[in-house]
């Protein structure tokens, strides 16, 4: 039994119809299908919202504060790999528009048959940065639950009188029981304590 791949789904930004024209080819090429093409990036939020593509591409000639404000509005909302192709840029101007979530940016490569080489990178990007960012949240939750724990430690200690080693066993205890992660329970215990004043 061969696997269906599905088609990615493509939101083009351009104002330009003959280079708008060169990157259409592009997609088609490798297989996407585009969506719609935008001439600028005003209500691109509400496009994204509404069209759901699987990635941006956007073909422009210098991004301006605006697209680049508009871009990081969209990203923060309704996340999605960005590759940008510039006629010309700066330093400063790549910086701010990775900085906003554009996911592969290409100064004065714009070639057919380079489109889909800059939108695989730009998904391998963006895939590689959301794995990164779930793992920092994990990281940051575990670090929050640890201290959750240690101050229902010490709260159990110092109100029952028990060594630590006691007072994590009987928050295990109650996680198991409840069937609950220790940090929820602790939780509870603070809130409890918090309540009743204790």
């Amino acid at each position: 039994m061969t696997s269906v791949t599905k088609a990615l789904s493509v939101l083009l930004i351009d104002d330009n119809p003959a280079r708008a024209e060169i990157v259409e080819s592009g997609l088609r090429d490798a297989g996407y299908v585009l969506l719609e093409r935008l001439e600028g990036t005003y209500d691109l939020l509400a496009r994204v919202s509404a069209l759901k593509p699987d990635v941006i591409v956007v073909s422009i000639d210098s991004p301006s504060r605006d697209a680049i404000e508009d871009l990081r509005r969209t990203t923060e909302k309704q996340p999605r790999p960005i590759a940008l192709f510039a006629d010309r840029s700066d330093p400063a101007t790549i910086a701010a528009a990775m900085e906003a979530g554009v996911s592969a940016y290409v100064v004065k490569g714009l070639a057919q048959d380079r489109v889909q080489s800059v939108v695989d990178v730009a998904i391998a990007h963006f895939n590689r940065f959301h794995v990164m960012r779930e793992e920092l949240d994990r990281a940051r939750l575990s670090l929050v639950e640890r201290k959750t724990v240690d101050r229902a430690k010490g709260l159990l200690m110092e109100q029952k009188g028990i060594s630590e080693e006691a007072a994590y066993r009987l928050l295990r205890k109650l996680a198991m029981d409840q069937n609950k992660r220790i940090g929820e329970v602790a939780q509870d215990v603070l809130t409890y304590a918090k309540a009743f004043k204790i």
